[in-house]
C-alpha cells in the first residue's frame, strides 16, 4: 500500500470528524503530493511523462481501493479511470494529467513563503492532490462503501480533450453529479457555466517557384493564408461572447522561394453550440474567399467542447457543495461566465449537473509563473469529504 496517506486504514474505520482533522493533520503529505506531481513534467505531447504522473495516480488510487484502470490513448499518454465498491449512480470525479509546458520550457518546484511555484501546480495538479486526498479521508470515514464514487483522469485537456470525451461521455454516463477539480477561482466561487471551445487547423497548397528567376509561376499560399487570417479575425464578436483567434501559423521553406505550403491552428470561443457551429461554416467559406489564383485552402476541426450551460440542477449543486466549502472555513458563491473550456463541459452536455474550480486558489496558470495557495489545500479537501459525507 502507499505511504502517501500515513498509516494503514485496516484498523477500522474513523469518524468524519476524525477524518476532518487527519486532513489538517496531513498538510505536510498532502502539499508534498503536490511537489512531487509538479516535478514530473507532463506536458500534453510528451506521452512518457504523463504515463509517470499516471503511474503515480494509480498507486494511490489502489491504496484507497479504487480500482483504477488505464485506457491507452496514443499518440497521448493514457487515461485513468476509478471506481469505488458501492453501487448506484455515482458522484464523477475529474481531473487532467497533462500540462502546457513542454519539456525544458518550465520545470521544477519552488516554495516561497504559502505560495508553490511550478509547471502545473495550479493548472491541475494541486487539484489532483485535493481530489486524492478528499478520498483518502472518505475513505478513513467508511464513505466509499456507501457513496458510489467514480472518476476519469484524462491526459489530453490542454488540447480540448480529443481523445478522452468518449470516453467521459461513457463513463460519467447517468452519474448524479460531476465534480470538477480544475483551478479554484478568486474567493473559491465555483465554476457553472463555461464558454465551449474549438480548434481548427487551416491549410493552405500553393505552387513552389524560384522568388527570382520564375516569379510568375509561383502561387504564394502564405498570401493566401494571410488573407484567411483577416477574415478570419474579423469574426471576433465580444457581445455575442464570440472570440477568434489564429494563435500559431507557420508556411514556406526559404525567403527566396515562393511558398507552396502554409498552416494556422484557430482557437473559437463561444456560448452557444449554435454560435459555434456558425462559426465554423464562416471559417470555411473565409477559406474560399481567401484563395488566389492557383491556391487552395482546406480546414479541419482538431477539437470541439460544447458550452457548459448552468442549470437548476447545477446551481443546486453548487449551493451544496458551497456549503461543504463553508464549513470548511472557505468562502463560495458562483464564478461570472469564464472563457476557457473544461471537461465539465462534456459532462454539463450529457445532462449530469457539473460544477468546476473545485482545485486550491492560485494564479497565472499557463505562464511560468503558475503558482498555487498551498494554505488552500487542505481546506478544499474537506470540503470534498463533507460533500460526500453529506451523501451517506
Amino acid at each position: 500500500m502507499s505511504d502517501t496517506f500515513g498509516e494503514s486504514f485496516e484498523e477500522g474505520f474513523a469518524s468524519v470528524e476524525q477524518s476532518l482533522a487527519w486532513l489538517e493533520a496531513s498538510r505536510p503529505a498532502l502539499e508534498g503530493l503536490v511537489e512531487e506531481l509538479v516535478r514530473l513534467d507532463s506536458h500534453t505531447g510528451d506521452a512518457d511523462g504523463v504515463e509517470r504522473v499516471v503511474a503515480l495516480l494509480e498507486g494511490e488510487l489502489a491504496a484507497l481501493e479504487l480500482a483504477p484502470e488505464r485506457i491507452a490513448a496514443p499518440p497521448f499518454g493514457p487515461h485513468l479511470a476509478f471506481r469505488g465498491p458501492a453501487a448506484g449512480a455515482p458522484v464523477f470525479l475529474v481531473g487532467h494529467t497533462d500540462t502546457v509546458f513542454p519539456p525544458g520550457t518550465f520545470s521544477g518546484w519552488r516554495v516561497d513563503g504559502r505560495l508553490g511555484h511550478g509547471p502545473g501546480s495550479f493548472d491541475m495538479k494541486g487539484g489532483l492532490a485535493v481530489l486524492l486526498f478528499g478520498l483518502a479521508a472518505a475513505h478513513r470515514a467508511g464513505l466509499l462503501t456507501q457513496v458510489p464514487v467514480a472518476g476519469l483522469l484524462v491526459s489530453d485537456e490542454e488540447v480540448g480533450s480529443p481523445s478522452s470525451q468518449p470516453h467521459l461521455r461513457r463513463l460519467a454516463a447517468g452519474a448524479r453529479a460531476a465534480l470538477v477539480f480544475e483551478s479554484g477561482r478568486a474567493g473559491d466561487l465555483l465554476v457553472t457555466r463555461r464558454k465551449g471551445t474549438a480548434a481548427v487547423r487551416v491549410t493552405a497548397t500553393g505552387v513552389a517557384a524560384h522568388a527570382g528567376n520564375e516569379h510568375e509561376k509561383g502561387k504564394n499560399a502564405i498570401w493566401a493564408l494571410a488573407r484567411f487570417v483577416d477574415l478570419a479575425q474579423r469574426l471576433t464578436d465580444y457581445p455575442r461572447g464570440v472570440t477568434v483567434s489564429v494563435g500559431t501559423i507557420r508556411g514556406g521553406s526559404s525567403k527566396n522561394t515562393v511558398p507552396e505550403q502554409a498552416e494556422c491552428g484557430v482557437d473559437l470561443r463561444f456560448l452557444s453550440e449554435a454560435d459555434g457551429e456558425r462559426l465554423v461554416e464562416a471559417l470555411r467559406a473565409a477559406c474560399r474567399e481567401a484563395a488566389v489564383e492557383g491556391t487552395r485552402l482546406e480546414l479541419a476541426p482538431t477539437s470541439w467542447r460544447a458550452p457548459l450551460q448552468r442549470t437548476a440542477a447545477s446551481a443546486a449543486l453548487a449551493e451544496v457543495y458551497g456549503e461543504c466549502q463553508r464549513q470548511s472555513g472557505l468562502s463560495s458563491g458562483e464564478a461570472p461566465l469564464a472563457g476557457g473550456g473544461s471537461d465539465a463541459c462534456t459532462t454539463g452536455a450529457i445532462g449530469v449537473p457539473s460544477i468546476d474550480g473545485l482545485g486550491p486558489r492560485g494564479a497565472g496558470f499557463h505562464t511560468r509563473d503558475e503558482r498555487l495557495e498551498l494554505d488552500s489545500l487542505v481546506p478544499k479537501a474537506q470540503a470534498l469529504l463533507r460533500y460526500l459525507a453529506s451523501l451517506a
